[in-house]
C-alpha cells in the first residue's frame, strides 16, 4: 500500500476556505496596525548563522533550522564529525522569530528610517519544535515594534494597537497581564537568590500557569537553589499573593515583598493610567510572577490572556539591549506579538464585510468566450468573486462545496444566455 502523502511533521497544508479565513484575519491585523501608525517591512527568511546564534534568541536558538554551506567536501564533513560540532558546517539558518531579523534590519537601514521607527512584520518563522497540539514547526507571527522610544509611550501605543486589533477580530474578553523584569529581578534578590540562580529560577517561575505554585516550589528545590530563598517563595505563595492586581501603585506594592524598588511599579501604574485616560478598552492587570521566557527582555513584559484558555494569545516586552549589539550603542526597543496560530481558530469563520460571490454553473457546450464575458461583467458589476463550474449530475454536492468555499449565489448558464441580465441569481444556503 502506498505511503500517505502528507506535509513534513509540524507543518500544514491549508485548504482554500482555510486560507481565505487566514487571509481575512491577516487583512484585519494589517489594517488596524497601519491605522495606528505602524509601517510594514519584510526581511529574508534566512539570516547568517552567527547572527541567529549570538545569544539574542534565548532557547529558540536551540530550535533553529540551520542550512549547510555550499561546496562542502568530504574532508569538511569528517572534520565536523570528529569535532562533534555539526553546526560548524552551517553558515545560514531559517529565522526562528521576527525580532532578531528586525534588529539586523534596523542596523542595516538606520539612516533611512525615522528617529522613532514603528514596524509591522507579518511572516512565517520556523522552529524545530516537537510537534503537538498548538505547536508547529512553521507558523506565522504578527509583530509590531517601536524602536527609538525610551519612554512609556512605546508600551502605551503597543498595548492600545494590540487591543484594538483583537477587538477588530471579534475576540472579546481578552486582557493583558503586565510585569517588569526590574520588579521580577528585585523580587528574586529580596527572596535571597544569587545572581547565578536567577536564570534557572526564571525558567521555573515561567511554568507557574502549567504546574501551579506547589509544582514551582518543588522544582526550585529539585534545582538545588538556595533553601531559604525557596522557602521565601513558598511563603509568598502560601500568603495567597498572586497576579491579576489592578495597575495601581499601592495595590501592586501590597503584593510585593518589602524592599522592591518602586520606580518600575510607578512606571506600570503610569501605563495603566495613560491607557485608561485615553479610553482604551480592555483589562490590564499586574502579575508579579509573569516571566516570559526570552532572556533579552529588560523592562516591561506583557501577555494576552483570555478567560476560556489556559495559554496566552500573544505577548512581548521591552528589549533595550538587543539593537545595541548591532549598532554599537544603546537603542531602546519594545515589541508586541499576536499569536496568530492560536487566535485563528477562535475567530468567526465569516469575517469582514458582506460580499457577493457567484458560481456560474454551465454545460460543456457553452462557448468559453461567452463564459468569460459573463464572468468579466459580473466582476465589473461589483461581485467579489466569480467562479465557473461545469454542471455535474449531482448539482447539490457542487453547490454545497461552493457554499463551504464562501460563495453566496449561483446561476445556471446555457448556450442561450447572452448577458448578465439573463442570469437568475439564486442564494446559496
Amino acid at each position: 500500500m502506498a505511503s500517505p502523502v502528507v506535509p513534513p511533521r509540524g507543518m500544514r497544508d491549508f485548504l482554500p476556505h482555510e486560507k481565505a479565513k487566514r487571509e481575512r484575519a491577516l487583512g484585519v491585523i494589517r489594517r488596524v496596525y497601519a491605522a495606528h501608525g505602524f509601517d510594514e517591512i519584510e526581511t529574508p527568511v534566512v539570516e547568517d548563522y552567527d547572527r541567529l546564534h549570538s545569544g539574542l534568541g534565548g532557547d529558540n536558538e536551540k530550535l533553529a533550522f540551520n542550512l549547510l554551506r555550499r561546496g562542502l567536501t568530504r574532508a569538511d564533513l569528517e572534520a565536523a564529525a570528529a569535532s562533534d560540532d555539526p553546526d560548524s558546517l552551517a553558515d545560514l539558518g531559517l529565522r526562528f522569530d521576527l525580532t532578531v531579523p528586525l534588529a539586523r534590519f534596523y542596523a542595516s537601514h538606520r539612516a533611512e528610517l525615522p528617529q522613532v521607527f514603528r514596524s509591522v512584520q507579518v511572516a512565517p518563522v520556523w522552529r524545530a519544535e516537537r510537534p503537538q497540539k498548538g505547536r508547529y514547526r512553521q507558523f506565522v507571527q504578527c509583530d509590531i515594534d517601536i524602536i527609538g522610544e525610551a519612554g512609556l509611550l512605546a508600551e502605551v501605543e503597543l498595548i492600545a494597537a494590540t487591543l484594538a486589533t483583537l477587538d477588530a477580530l471579534g475576540l472579546t474578553g481578552c486582557s493583558v497581564r503586565i510585569n517588569d523584569r526590574r520588579i521580577l529581578n528585585a523580587m528574586l534578590a529580596v527572596f535571597g537568590f544569587g545572581e547565578d540562580e536567577v536564570a534557572p529560577v526564571l525558567i521555573t517561575l515561567d511554568k507557574l500557569d502549567k504546574i501551579g505554585a506547589a509544582g514551582v516550589v518543588a522544582e526550585l528545590r529539585d534545582r538545588g537553589v538556595s533553601a531559604p530563598a525557596a522557602d521565601a517563595v513558598e511563603a509568598h505563595f502560601a500568603a495567597g499573593i498572586g497576579g491579576h492586581v489592578p495597575l495601581d501603585a499601592e495595590a501592586m506594592l501590597a503584593v510585593l515583598p518589602s524592599g522592591v524598588d518602586r520606580v518600575a511599579v510607578d512606571d506600570l501604574a503610569a501605563i495603566g493610567a495613560a491607557l485608561a485616560a485615553a479610553g482604551v478598552a480592555g483589562s490590564l492587570t499586574f502579575d508579579p510572577f509573569l516571566v516570559r521566557g526570552m532572556g533579552y527582555y529588560t523592562g516591561t513584559i506583557f501577555e494576552i490572556e483570555h478567560p476560556e484558555f489556559s495559554f496566552s494569545l500573544g505577548g512581548g516586552g521591552r528589549y533595550d539591549g538587543m539593537i545595541g549589539r548591532f549598532v554599537g550603542e544603546q537603542v531602546p526597543a519594545c515589541g508586541f506579538s499576536i499569536g496568530f496560530e492560536r487566535i485563528i481558530d477562535l475567530i468567526a469563520d465569516e469575517a469582514g464585510e458582506e460580499h457577493t460571490a457567484v458560481v456560474l454553473v454551465h454545460g460543456k457546450d457553452v462557448a468559453p468566450e461567452r463564459l468569460l464575458s459573463l464572468k468579466t461583467a459580473l466582476v465589473s458589476d461589483g461581485a467579489a468573486r466569480v467562479r465557473l463550474e461545469r454542471r455535474t449530475k449531482n448539482l447539490g454536492n457542487l453547490l454545497d462545496r461552493a457554499a463551504a468555499a464562501g460563495f453566496t449565489h449561483f446561476a445556471q448558464v446555457s448556450e442561450t444566455t447572452s448577458s448578465v441580465a439573463d442570469l437568475e441569481l439564486r442564494t446559496l444556503a
